[in-house]
This record gives C-alpha cells, structure tokens and sequence, in this order.
C-alpha cells in the first residue's frame, strides 16, 4: 500500500515521494551497479543515472509486475550504456581453450558478497557485463549478445574464459 503511494506521488513528480523511493531502493540498485562497475564512483553515476530514468519513466511502470524487478531492469541496462558510452567496454572475443565446467560446480559458494565483488570488478568490463548478465542476472546468451551488441558465441566464449580466469583467480 505504501509503495502504492510512493510510486503515485513519483509519477506526479513530487520529491518528497521520490526522495522515499530512492531511500528504499539506494541499497538495492547500488548492490547492482557495483556489480557492473569498477569503482563507487562509477557506480555512483550509474545509480543517479538509473534513478533518473525511474523518475522520467515511472509512468511506464506496469503495477501487475513487480517493482522491484523493473527497477533491476533499469539499473543493469544503465549500466551497460555507461559503459558503452565511455568507450571502457571492449569486446573480449578471442577464442581460448577452456575445461567444460559441470553442470553442478559452483566456485563460488564460500565466498563472502565482498569478496565475490572484488573478483567480479578484476575482471575486464566485456567479461564482467556477461558474467553478471548470464550468473547473476539471469539472461540467456541471446538476451545478453541483443543488450551488448555482440554475438551469442562472443557472449558464450566471454562466460567460458570468465569462469576459467575466475577458478584460477581462486586457487
């Protein structure tokens, strides 16, 4: 009911409302963009960016679905235009021979959010924009290769070396 009433007041522009929505969400959507970005200050400007689009397109939000989801949607793809806006993202589409990995191996299962998160933001912007898109996001490769501009094998070969770079990161 409360958010109801939040989203209602941003969609007519009044700050107090949307003071209380970017207060509810900061943590949330900030988790998101330093996922995406190398540093708190990219993340930062990713953040204000994304909120601003919220502001711009609340209108647009449909209250069948879930806020928070559409809210994600908007983060991830603020993200991704930053960085293909500032030249940073570069395409890593060299093919490298890489071990299968099982359906079941997870490497990542003792590690801390902190740690995880400095593992992630090591990786080349191409490379981490996949790992996030496809293992934590949850996009299929056709989702991912439409959203960056590359192709589906690109994205594949890009998770297959992350997940390589990662396991010897980690040993």
């Amino acid at each position: 009911m409360l958010m109801r009433r939040i989203i209602s007041g941003c969609i007519e522009k009044d700050r107090f409302y949307q003071y209380l929505l970017y207060k509810e969400f900061y943590s949330y959507c900030m988790s998101i963009c330093r996922r995406y970005c190398l540093d708190n200050f990219d993340a930062a400007d990713v953040l204000n960016i994304g909120f601003m689009k919220v502001f711009a397109d609340i209108r647009k939000y449909d209250s069948s679905k879930l806020f928070k989801l559409w809210i994600r949607k908007i983060m991830i793809k603020t993200a991704i235009d930053h960085y293909q806006s500032s030249h940073e993202f570069l395409i890593c589409d060299e093919l490298i021979k890489t071990e299968q990995v099982e359906a079941g191996e997870i490497i990542y299962d003792n590690l801390s959010y902190t740690e995880l998160l400095a593992l992630i933001q090591s990786l080349s912007p191409a490379c981490r924009n996949v790992f996030n898109l496809f293992v934590i996001d949850g996009y299929t490769h056709e989702e991912i290769a439409r959203l960056l501009g590359i192709s589906i094998e690109t994205s594949k070969v890009n998770l297959l070396k992350t997940r390589q770079e990662l396991r010897c990161k980690l040993q």
